[in-house]
């Protein structure tokens, strides 16, 4: 009933990108954390898997062998479909074959797709053409147009409804959380967010306190001048793939 993309940009940050023909897809499927990396579990999903996948990954255990512990504590592996990006190594997946077709994974140096339900093969193939051809652009927008491209593919043989999108940077919370969780065209309204978001939140966001900025910056005067600042930045940041 879903597909997603899990990816990670060299200076550690992780994106997660997911659509489905289901409501609410980001609310138990995506899990991430920093500096450790990111899952996805999905079809008849189980929310569970998303914790110890992380938990396996801070520990240092293989990516393999995480999968092998997951997949032994859960009878219903075989409907089951899971994918987990660390950060450093190899992603691994999970397609049990009970899923229902198409279904299938894929998985490139710094990226990860797996997906159910879908309209064939095709879906994981473009979203992985479109995402590595934007090499480049901020990472939350070429796990956008992934998706879109999976969408054109054909996405979810049922429809659509849902979409996704999480980045999560050097801090303990997340640097974007977007979800969009009924809507007709949800992958399009996931750009608009997206679009939206660099207005004030993404920049305000750079002004709270975190690992690096205990107190923050609490004058506002200095607020709207990182405001600007950021946009002013925007402007150099390129809106087309570089390649």
């Amino acid at each position: 009933m879903t597909w997603s993309l899990l990816a990670r940009a060299p200076d550690g940050t992780f994106g997660v990108a997911i659509a489905s023909r289901f409501f609410a897809v980001g609310a138990l499927c995506v899990h991430t954390q920093r500096g450790v990396g990111a899952v996805s579990t999905q079809a008849l999903m189980n929310p569970l898997l998303g914790p110890l996948g992380l938990k396996g990954m801070q520990e240092g255990t293989a990516t393999d062998q995480i999968m092998q512990n997951l997949l032994a504590t859960d009878e219903g592996r075989d409907q089951r479909q899971v994918h987990l990006l660390p950060s450093q190594g190899a992603p691994v997946a999970h397609t049990g074959i009970s899923c229902i077709d198409w279904c299938g994974h894929l998985a490139g140096e710094h990226f990860s797709i797996a997906g159910n339900m879908l309209a064939g093969p095709q879906v994981l193939e473009e979203t992985a053409k479109a995402f590595m051809a934007s090499e480049g652009l901020p990472l939350a927008q070429r796990l956008i147009l992934g998706m879109q491209a999976g969408e054109r593919a054909g996405g979810d043989k049922r429809g659509k409804q849902s979409a996704a999108l999480r980045i999560h940077a050097d801090e303990d919370y997340l640097q974007l959380d977007l979800r969009v969780d009924d809507h007709e065209d949800p992958l399009t309204e996931l750009q608009r967010l997206y679009d939206k978001s660099l207005e004030r939140f993404q920049p305000f966001l750079t002004c709270l306190p975190g690992r690096h900025s205990p107190s923050g910056i609490t004058d506002r005067s200095l607020i709207e001048a990182r405001i600007e600042q950021f946009h002013a930045a925007l402007q150099k940041v390129p809106t087309q793939p570089t390649r």
